[in-house]
């Protein structure tokens, strides 16, 4: 364990520099180690700042970029929108846990005041969700019908930060099933709208049948994709779309399904296989080279600060732990164009104990978490 006794000592510098100096084994890189790195006015730096009056803050231990929930809702509850006091306990919660990055797949809140807050997780937006007409949870989503899409879909283009998200199946309440929402020509039509605007798609997918159109569409990345099968996973993998399977959320599904079981028994039994072959879908999609991403669909019906927990269901369900650490660390924040520990980025880092490749479970347990230069907590 490294600088279980030295955290927050300090060291007397000449300046007037706001300066921390991390100290111990810096992982820039799964393999790439350094001694130590400076953040000097919120930015990181490999070079000794220049002498200067003043204190300079130090912490040491083993040392990530913020962590990366690249599924996760702040500002949003089981019921709907929620106020901004609760948006910021979630985002609170989410940067305690170490997440330092968001990618916010659908919210129906305004959380751009977040951005103004030097002490808050950076978020990457995705919009609002858009779902076809009552196929969704209510208050969520633009609910429209197909004609609509691509008009709806250029809308969150605009307003969000590079994403759009859809709503790719639902339970279709006539069938008593999941099914695909949307018609293979408006899809298509939405997914070359949102990439014209620059941005990129993802959708929220439990079942099988959605998930060949959205990739022979050009969808970029595909939520949960717990309906991968032996038919799809070549197709991901030749597309490189990327997938996020939210494990900790797809541990609901027995729950889930024991609600509709009386009222929609055919979706409670396919929920059921879902969650029963959740690790061996996953585990099959990374060994075709499907790029896999932590995300913990927190904000829903789920609490927030989930990114350990997640981290340690992909090793559970075969990926080997430093692939599902880089998941949420340098390979996350590369796949999202944000950068890690790079000389002039951001100074957002948390500070572990032990060796967190080693094992992910050390995840759970930051020592300091430093947000833009900031040691928080």
């Amino acid at each position: 364990m490294l600088g279980a006794g030295k955290l927050g000592s300090r060291e007397k510098v000449r300046g007037n520099l706001s300066v921390l100096h991390v100290k111990g084994r810096v992982l820039v890189g799964p393999e790439d180690v350094r001694d130590e790195l400076w953040c000097v006015d919120g930015r990181i730096t490999f070079e000794r700042p220049p002498a200067a009056a003043g204190e300079v803050t130090t912490v040491e231990g083993w040392v990530l970029p913020g962590l990366v929930d690249a599924h996760c809702h702040v500002g949003l509850d089981r019921h709907g929108p929620v106020d901004e006091a609760t948006a910021e306990k979630q985002a609170l919660t989410d940067r305690d846990a170490g997440t330092l990055l968001i990618r916010d797949a659908g919210s129906p809140s305004d959380t751009r005041w977040i951005d103004d807050r030097e002490d808050l997780p950076k978020i990457i937006r995705a919009g609002r969700h858009i779902a076809r007409t009552r196929r969704y949870i209510r208050n969520y989503a633009h609910e429209i019908e197909p004609e609509q899409l691509v008009a709806y879909v250029g809308q969150e283009a605009r307003r969000g930060d590079g994403w759009v998200k859809l709503v790719g199946d639902w339970i279709d309440r006539d069938l008593g099933d999941l099914s695909p929402s949307w018609p293979r020509a408006e899809v298509e039509a939405a997914i070359a709208e949102a990439h014209r605007l620059g941005a990129r798609v993802t959708a929220h997918c439990f079942a099988e049948d959605s998930l060949r159109d959205l990739v022979e569409a050009g969808i970029d990345c595909v939520e949960h994709a717990t309906g991968l099968t032996e038919d799809t996973i070549p197709l991901f993998a030749e597309r490189g779309v990327a997938i996020v399977p939210t494990l900790v959320n797809i541990a609901t599904f027995p729950h889930l399904a024991d609600g509709g079981q009386e009222k929609f028994p055919r979706w409670s039994a396919h929920m059921r296989r879902l969650h029963e072959r959740r690790y061996d879908t996953v585990r099959a999609a990374w060994d075709a080279g499907i790029p896999v991403f932590v995300g913990t669909d927190a904000g829903g019906s789920l609490a927030h600060g989930l990114v350990a927990a997640e981290v340690e269901e992909l090793t559970r369900a075969g990926i080997p732990a430093l692939d599902a650490l880089s998941a949420t660390a340098w390979r996350a924040r590369t796949w999202l164009g944000r950068p890690g520990l790079t000389e002039g980025a951001p100074a957002d880092l948390v500070v572990y104990g032990e060796d967190p490749r080693a094992d992910v479970r050390v995840l759970a347990a930051p020592r300091r978490v430093v947000v833009n230069g900031r040691v928080i907590g």
